[in-house]
C-alpha cells in the first residue's frame, strides 16, 4: 500500500524554500549571465540519460504517440536547465527543433521568472514557455486549461512533493505524493509517456506511488549503474516511463 511507503519531512518539500532558493538563484544571474543554477542529478548523469532515452525513443519510432509536433512539458522546471539541454541535444539531433514544443511549469513563482530570464537572454530564437501552477491543487488553472502533453518529465518533482506530509484538505486528507499522479493524468492523452527521474524511491517504490494512484502503468525504464550491499541490488537513482493504461 502507497501509506507504507514515506520520506521524512523537510524544509526541501516547502514553497517557502524553494521561493527562496530561486529568488537567490535570479539575484546571481542578474550578476553573471553564466549563472544559471544548479543542475540536479549531475553526479548521476540522469538528466543526459533522460534525453538520451527520448532521442532513442523518438529515432526508433518506439513513442505511442505519432503527432507532427511534439509537446513537452516539464513538471517542476526550477531554472528550466532540463528544457534547455533538451533543446540543446534535440536542435543537433534533428538539425533544427520546430517540431518540438517546450513548457515549463513550477508552483515557485520565483522559479519561473527565474527560467523565463535565462530563456530571454540566452535562447532568444527559441520559445519556451514558463507559467506558475501548483500541481496539488484541484482547480490550478494550469491544469484546468486541459491542453494535453505528450512527453511530460519529472526530474526530482515527486521526489520534493513526498518530503511534505502535511494532509491535503481539498483530496479528503491525502498527502502530496498519493495525489501527483492523478493530477499529473489530467495533463495527458492516452498514448502521452511520464518520465520520472527519482532518487528518494527505488523502482518498486515509485511503480507503487504511481499505478496505486492512478490508471498509469510502466511502459519503459532507463539503466543505470546498479550495486550491491547485504545481498540486494540497487542504484541510486532511477527513472520509469509511464503511460495511461
Amino acid at each position: 500500500m502507497t501509506e507504507e511507503i514515506r520520506l521524512n519531512s523537510s524544509k526541501l518539500g516547502t514553497k517557502e524554500y524553494w521561493n527562496q532558493f530561486y529568488q537567490v538563484e535570479k539575484k546571481n544571474f542578474e550578476t553573471n549571465e553564466d549563472d544559471t543554477g544548479e543542475c540536479w542529478f549531475d553526479d548521476s548523469d540522469a538528466e543526459s540519460k533522460m534525453i538520451s532515452f527520448i532521442i532513442d525513443k523518438l529515432n526508433d519510432q518506439e513513442f505511442p504517440f505519432h503527432d507532427e509536433q511534439i509537446k513537452f512539458l516539464d513538471l517542476g522546471t526550477g531554472n528550466g536547465h532540463l528544457l534547455f539541454q533538451l533543446n540543446e541535444d534535440l536542435e543537433e539531433e534533428y538539425d533544427g527543433s520546430e517540431k518540438f514544443i517546450f513548457t515549463g511549469i513550477d508552483y515557485s513563482p520565483d522559479s519561473v521568472e527565474f527560467a523565463a530570464n535565462i530563456a530571454k537572454r540566452k535562447y532568444e530564437d527559441i520559445e519556451f514557455k514558463f507559467e506558475q501552477s501548483d500541481l496539488l491543487k484541484s482547480n490550478d488553472p494550469f491544469i484546468i486549461k486541459g491542453i494535453k502533453y505528450n512527453i511530460l518529465l519529472d526530474k526530482g518533482t515527486l521526489d520534493a512533493i513526498a518530503l511534505n506530509q502535511d494532509p491535503i484538505e481539498e483530496f479528503n486528507g491525502k498527502i502530496g505524493m498519493e495525489v501527483y499522479a492523478s493530477q499529473i493524468e489530467r495533463l495527458m492523452n492516452k498514448d502521452s509517456v511520464l518520465l520520472i527521474t527519482s532518487c528518494n524511491f527505488t523502482e518498486s517504490e515509485l511503480i507503487t506511488i504511481i499505478e496505486n494512484n492512478s490508471n498509469l502503468k510502466v511502459w519503459d525504464k532507463i539503466n543505470y549503474p546498479s550495486f550491491e550491499f547485504g545481498g540486494i541490488k540497487g542504484s541510486t537513482v532511477c527513472s520509469i516511463a509511464f503511460t495511461i493504461q
